[in-house]
């Protein structure tokens, strides 16, 4: 005789659905739901009937017959194999009884590098746990908020380099809620259209055949438009590693959502993430970034690996009107010669050159370093890219072809701007 169990779910009957084993399952399947796998009930239920066929035997039976069940994306794997390792482990009590009963004894237990998905996993697996009794709210006080300033404006005003854990996750999250740029160019290739004046030849012979030659009627065609390419070169150097981890965040939606972008890492070598940074799970696409970078918060050499990326790359991404963005802080100490002829070639070969610099964040900032004063006569652009605000804007500046608010002339000669 079946039975009801919780959220609705028809447990079936035999030693699975009648023990405790069901009841850990829904609250898996629960868990999973919360760390964006799609699941329901129907999924739950059809576990507990896997379950009941296999019985219970290894781990990697176990594993395969649920994972079998609830993946149904293949980029939803990763954060599958993540919960299942945390939601079934071993509790390892003899051990913990042991360690407890010898507090001298060294631990020679290796720590194990979080793996992709493992925050998204900890916070639904914490979500479910039973809170505590509710404490009595304080008494409410009652202020003129008109001159005050919303969480959210000050979260979008703060630097990313200031931020705690808590509003970096923030942070991500609104970075996937921002409006993408949707900037096209005329390409070479032609469709069909309904207005004049350019007259497609071939399609108004076609459509005249179709009535034997006595009604001809011209057909038109216009240039189709397409978003242009889309080229990134971030600094993963030490001082510019927390600002690029967060722009790659916003790089990973502007990638789910737009054909032909490409992204390069560079600090003192070249290195293309593209492959990694078109994974479907952001914490995996930025796993794959890490593992693929050897020189991560090292040091740079921006003049170099621009050598690199014109020599081997250039002819093969900044085709059909490409932008550039450029993510460094320009504190370039050697070859600033080699820097400057690289940068001339860069911005001849794209049609757009944007610097990002999160050096703009301070007040009163002036182009005294040497790798500065080399590369802003070769940007068309140039902004910050220290927090939410300054994406923000780089968005809007993506979608305006003719943007002068970030002209980098007032950085090289600043009193003949004025």
């Amino acid at each position: 005789m079946t039975s009801i169990g919780q959220d609705g779910i028809v447990v079936p009957p035999g030693p699975v659905g009648d023990g405790r084993l069901a009841d850990n399952l829904v609250y898996f399947s629960r868990a999973l739901r919360r760390a964006g796998l799609k699941t329901g009930p129907a999924a739950a239920a059809d576990a507990i009937v896997a379950v009941d066929a296999i019985g219970i035997g290894s781990r990697e039976e176990f594993h395969a017959a649920l994972s079998a069940v609830f993946v149904k994306r293949h980029e939803d794997q990763v954060v599958f194999d993540e919960a299942f390792r945390l939601f079934w482990r071993s509790r390892d009590l003899v051990g913990k009884m042991i360690a407890m009963m010898s507090p001298k004894a060294p631990d020679h237990h290796e720590r194990e590098k979080q793996k992709a998905g493992a925050t998204r996993v900890g916070d639904a697996l914490i979500s479910d746990q039973p809170k505590g009794p509710a404490r009595k709210a304080p008494p409410e006080i009652e202020i003129d908020s008109r001159f005050t300033t919303s969480g959210s404006e000050v979260l979008k005003r703060r630097d990313f380099a200031q931020m705690t854990a808590a509003e970096l996750a923030l942070a991500r999250r609104e970075l996937a809620k921002l409006a993408l740029p949707l900037d096209e160019v005329k390409t070479r290739r032609f469709s069909s259209s309904n207005r004049p004046p350019i007259i497609d030849p071939r399609a108004s012979m076609r459509q005249a055949m179709r009535t034997g030659g006595d009604l001809i009627l011209p057909r038109f065609r216009e240039r189709r438009k397409a978003p242009p390419p889309l080229v990134v070169l971030a600094d993963i150097s030490g001082s510019m590693s927390q600002y690029t981890r967060i722009f790659l965040h916003f790089l990973h939606a502007l990638t789910e959502r737009r054909t032909r972008v490409h992204t390069f890492l560079f600090g003192t070598r070249l290195t293309n993430v593209t492959r990694q940074m078109r994974r479907r799970d952001p914490d995996e696409a930025l796993a794959g970034c890490t593992d693929a970078v050897r020189d991560w918060s090292g040091g740079t050499r921006i003049g170099a690996t621009l050598s690199e990326f014109n020599r081997l790359w250039s002819r093969r991404v900044l085709g059909q009107g490409a932008v550039v963005l450029l993510i460094t802080d320009g504190l370039e100490r050697e070859g600033v010669k080699e820097l400057e002829t690289e940068m001339d070639r860069l911005h001849r070969s794209c049609r757009r050159l944007i610097w990002l610099n999160p050096l703009l964040r301070f007040e009163g900032f002036e182009a005294r370093a040497q790798g500065v004063r080399a590369m802003l006569p070769h940007v068309d652009e140039f902004r910050a890219v220290h927090n939410l605000q300054s994406l923000a804007d780089l968005v809007v500046a993506l979608s305006d072809e003719h943007t002068k608010s970030a002209d980098p002339r007032r950085y090289m000669h600043p009193r003949r701007v004025a």
